[in-house]
């Protein structure tokens, strides 16, 4: 009798709670179905035994050359001037040390230029001209991002008068239709909207998180933001708790969607501390993004959410569903989950 109670008491738990969760790891998820990104960052953090930092990178880097979508890496999402720029950001779990650039310039590189102000400045944000001055400073190639491709998707867009764009109470110049643009006083034209083209047409990041078999969490993104987006804008890819976040005391998020609506509630960060709080990934990927739900009922956006034991989950607003890629050990090769939107 006493030996039926000890195996209830103390073996069946052991071998019932953590097994499973422990086979789980090393973790690669990232945004959207970017598989060549999921399989670059599992080769790098499986089969190479690499760091998950280093995973995060090869991962963006596979789609910044790849251009996924046209909207990661050069040749994609012209600005008002027909520049493309990017933004990047990348988060160490453990230390909490974070790289980011934004509004990055001739360099195509942005998650590498973003690791290289986490491993070689004290700063967190580097920006715009700057940025491109420290990356060609740490070794990387100044070239131009622009494409064939962009800038004809660029002229078109001057044709049809610079529309959409993202102006409000202005009027432009009544010769081009388009920049420059002065403040709109006219009380009868003040409820002139321009069209904005956020869709998930013109707009996606890549939004990486890393776990390694020992639960060392890692996070990052990359992005050329929206289209036609005036120029200098910096989105919310490169922001920490916005674009993504990790901590090895509970897990990680990364959001892409309508940045400049998303920055302004930090959902990944969210979605962190209600992980470290006991809630589980689905859970805490929704009530994320229900306080931007609430205030722009319009807005598009998704968030991806793991924990350190190698779950992991999706919420999305504004599509009918969304699409992520993930790789676990159990699995055979890079799985592409679609999650149903609220």
């Amino acid at each position: 009798m006493y030996l039926c109670l000890f195996i209830l008491c103390y073996v069946l738990p052991y071998y019932a709670q953590p097994q499973a969760k422990v086979l789980s790891l090393p973790l690669v998820i990232n945004t959207w179905p970017f598989t060549n990104a999921t399989k670059k960052g599992w080769e790098v953090i499986y089969t190479n035994k690499g760091s998950n930092l280093d995973a995060v990178v090869a991962g963006c880097t596979e789609c910044e050359q790849q251009q996924c979508d046209g909207s990661v890496g050069f040749g994609g999402s012209p600005d008002e001037t027909g520049e493309t720029t990017l933004d990047a950001m990348i988060m160490d779990g453990d230390t909490h040390d974070v790289g980011a650039v934004g509004d990055l310039r001739r360099v195509k590189n942005a998650i590498g230029v973003a690791r290289a102000v986490m491993d070689h400045t004290e700063n967190t944000l580097i920006v715009g001209e700057s940025a491109t001055r420290f990356a060609i400073e740490m070794g990387f190639k100044e070239e131009s991002l622009a494409t064939n491709s962009s800038l004809a998707e660029w002229k078109k867009w001057k044709m049809s008068n610079c529309q959409p764009n993202y102006w409000k109470n202005v009027v432009p110049d009544p010769k081009t239709h388009c920049g420059p643009y002065t403040p709109e006083h006219s009380q009868l034209l003040r409820d002139r909207d321009f069209k904005k083209p956020v869709s998930r047409l013109n707009h996606d990041t890549i939004g990486i998180i890393v776990i390694d078999d020992k639960g060392r969490v890692a996070a990052g993104t990359s992005t050329n933001g929206l289209t036609f987006k005036i120029h200098g804008r910096v989105g919310d890819s490169p922001i920490m708790g916005a674009g993504s976040y990790a901590s090895n005391e509970a897990g990680a998020a990364a959001a892409t969607g309508d940045g400049d609506i998303m920055m302004r509630f930090l959902p990944s960060f969210n979605a962190v501390t209600m992980l470290a709080n006991g809630m589980s990934v689905d859970e805490a990927a929704k009530r994320s993004i229900q306080p931007i739900i609430r205030y722009y009922p319009k807005f598009v956006g998704a968030v991806i959410v793991a924990n350190v034991s190698g779950d992991y989950g999706a919420a999305c607003h504004g599509l009918k569903s969304f699409h992520f890629s993930v790789r676990v050990k159990e699995m055979s090769d890079v799985t592409v989950v679609e999650v149903p939107c609220i």
